[in-house]
């Protein structure tokens, strides 16, 4: 699991307030870490490996990916929402700039776990 902190806002203030920014973003999500990592185990019997990131959602999936032989695959979810799939997946679908080598499946996010687990 790879959660990513936004750095953009954080580098442009003072030294300490932008450290006790990262430090709450940090905070957060290792709580959002710790739900899905915990639904992972309950759901599906599966310890994930957790890694937390500074930097574009995008570019980080891809450093993560090019660094660690063992992923094999990227799952990510798509967004319910009317306007499309997400930013996320929008942007890793259609750019020409991020090159992933490894086979991406877009999960539709209305599907319930019984259906998921129907899938697997």
């Amino acid at each position: 699991m790879l959660a990513c902190i936004s750095t953009g806002e954080a580098s442009q203030q003072w030294l300490g307030v932008g450290e006790l920014m990262r430090a709450e973003a940090r905070d957060e999500v290792e709580k959002r870490l710790d739900h899905y990592s915990a639904r992972a185990r309950h759901l599906a019997g599966i310890d994930a490996e957790r890694v937390i990131r500074e930097g574009s959602k995008a570019d980080e999936i891809q450093k993560l990916i090019e660094e660690d032989p063992d992923i094999s695959i990227l799952v990510l979810a798509a967004s319910i929402d009317k306007k499309g799939p997400g930013p996320l997946v929008s942007s890793l679908a259609s750019s020409r700039s991020i090159t992933i080598a490894i086979p991406m499946t877009i999960v539709p996010g209305q599907l319930t776990d019984e259906e998921l687990d129907a899938l697997a």
